[in-house]
Parts: structure tokens; C-alpha cells; sequence
């Protein structure tokens, strides 16, 4: 897993300078929704990782809302997540578990996630 971790966020940080050229061209909003489409979108597979990888992909996370809100790289970022309802990376990955066990708890899952209790 550490290898498609590592590619993934070769591939992420590839993408984003790219974005850096749309940034004066479309509203804020308009370039996050680009952004979370095109490199965030890749990062949700990350269930089920060993907890040192998160970290990995917690920095694409970071670098992300970076570019969105113009900060430096020495800028603290956790208030420009919280601003964004961005949650971290690993707490991502226990929303979404945490989601589907509702879903199928509560039987409005997909069947073949449905509890049978």
C-alpha cells in the first residue's frame, strides 16, 4: 500500500500547481470545488491504511487548502480546514466507516450491506 500511497501523492501534488493557473480566472468557491473534484477525490481510498500513511495523505490535505486560501507553507492550516468543513484525514476515513454501519443498522443500506440481526 505504501507504494500507491506515494503515487497518489506524487500525483496529487503534480496536480495542484496546474490549478494555481485558474486561481485569478475563477471565484473561490468555483476553484475549490476544482480542487476537491480533481485531487481530493483521490485521496478516498484511504480506509483501512496503516496510521503512518495518513500523514502522507493528511500533507495533500494541507497543500490543498494552501492553495485555496493563498497561505504559506509555514501558515498554520487547521483553521483554514475548519473554515473549509474539511475534516482530517483520518477522522474522513472514521466518518465514512461510522456512515455505513448506520446505514446498515438502520436498513436503509444497500443489501448487500444490510445487518441481518
Amino acid at each position: 500500500m505504501r507504494c500507491r500511497v506515494q503515487k497518489t501523492v506524487a500525483s496529487c501534488f503534480a496536480d495542484l500547481p496546474q490549478l494555481r493557473s485558474i486561481r485569478r480566472s475563477v471565484p473561490t468557491s468555483v476553484y475549490q470545488m476544482f480542487i476537491v473534484a480533481l485531487v481530493l477525490t483521490q485521496l478516498d481510498y484511504g480506509n483501512g491504511l496503516p496510521g503512518y500513511l495518513y500523514s502522507c495523505l493528511q500533507s495533500v490535505f494541507n497543500a490543498a487548502a494552501r492553495f485555496i486560501a493563498g497561505l504559506q507553507h509555514s501558515d498554520r492550516i487547521i483553521n483554514m480546514l475548519t473554515s473549509f468543513h474539511w475534516l482530517r484525514m483520518l477522522e474522513c476515513v472514521q466518518f465514512k466507516l461510522l456512515t455505513i454501519v448506520f446505514h446498515s443498522l438502520n436498513g436503509t443500506a444497500p443489501s448487500y450491506l444490510a445487518a441481518d440481526l
